[in-house]
């Protein structure tokens, strides 16, 4: 059975979703949904349609998971729980520490409707979430450490554009190297936010706008820049495209643990992602997921998940004989 795919959202994870569904035999592009006027959003496939946000309770039935591809700092928020009444939805929510009241929030409008919303699909929260789980569930005596980067964060860069006086930015995430490699050795030091990381902004300003105020409001924001030593760097529009048009990004879940009867024994498990396109990557992931939120309605089950609650089996296309036979 084919897998009717809408995307809400035509920036870079909207393009990459497209490319996703294009790659995957059993699923195909519907709709696409903006906020633009329909008509100036060259989408890549062809004869897919195009409708206005304003539009889309008119096609509910012509799509089995609508893929949210809107920003964590004010749109996901409001869309995932309110389309989650009327669609299937997978987003890419990533503000971590608001993540309990997103879920709670989609939970009840997703049990209430009867459909299914997954919610913080991509890297991380995705990908890097599974393997904190397995490897504390695997070494329980032992620490974690996640670092990011170095990379450009979507959710940060979105976050600065949105603040008055921004034409464009960029951010970019870098772990410190003492910590990392501190880390990679097997010792297991107790890391401030501020110790792991540091974040780099290069910023576009409007004429006349007030460069002081940018870069503190930049600094001082909650949830995103706060706790980190932040740098950021005021260029022209022509540098950030020539030196900055690329999204690349990656990183590593590292947990040292130890075994044994006296825990003599150390060990150390790594996951790392080296990402030419974090929004296609994300947007694969969210594919993947959109697969499962169509599986898992098929079978009857209602409310809001989470990568840690959905079978890895129910990710992937092949059935579950290929899967026994060749990647287990």
């Amino acid at each position: 059975m084919t897998i009717r795919i809408g995307i809400l959202g035509y920036g870079n994870l909207g393009r990459g979703v497209e490319c996703a569904v294009r790659q995957n035999e059993d699923m195909e592009l519907a709709a696409v949904f903006t906020r633009r006027e329909p008509a100036q959003v060259p989408v890549l496939t062809a004869n897919t349609p195009v409708y206005s946000i304003h539009e889309i309770l008119k096609h509910q039935k012509e799509i089995d998971v609508l893929i949210l591809c809107g920003g964590s700092a004010t749109d996901l928020p409001v869309q995932t729980p309110e389309y989650v009444k009327y669609f299937n939805v997978v987003d890419s929510f990533d503000t971590h520490a608001n993540i309990p009241q997103h879920y709670a929030n989609v939970d009840k409008a997703a049990k209430e409707s009867g459909n299914i919303g997954i919610i913080s699909v991509g890297w991380d929260p995705g990908m890097f979430s599974l393997n904190r789980v397995y490897a504390d569930a695997i070494l329980p005596d032992g620490a974690s450490y996640t670092f990011w980067g170095r990379g450009v964060s979507q959710g940060h860069s979105d976050a600065i554009r949105r603040i008055k006086g921004v034409v464009d930015a960029r951010q970019y995430t870098v772990p410190v190297p003492a910590a990392l490699d501190a880390v990679r050795r097997g010792e297991t030091p107790v890391l401030s936010t501020r110790e792991k990381h540091t974040r780099e902004c290069f910023v576009v300003a409007e004429p006349g706008a007030d460069l002081a105020a940018i870069e503190k409001e930049i600094k001082e924001m909650p949830n995103y820049f706060a706790d980190y030593d932040t740098t950021v760097h005021f260029i022209s529009l022509e540098e950030l495209r020539a030196n900055h048009s690329g999204i690349p990004h990656g990183g590593f879940v590292i947990r040292s643990g130890k075994t044994g009867w006296e825990s003599e024994h150390k060990h150390v498990v790594e996951y790392s992602l080296k990402l030419d396109s974090n929004p296609e990557f994300t947007a694969c992931v969210l594919a993947a997921y959109a697969r499962a939120a169509f599986r898992l309605h098929q079978d009857g089950i209602s409310g809001c998940k989470t990568v840690l609650d959905i079978a890895p089996a129910l990710l992937c296309r092949h059935s579950g004989e290929e899967l026994r036979r060749n990647l287990l």
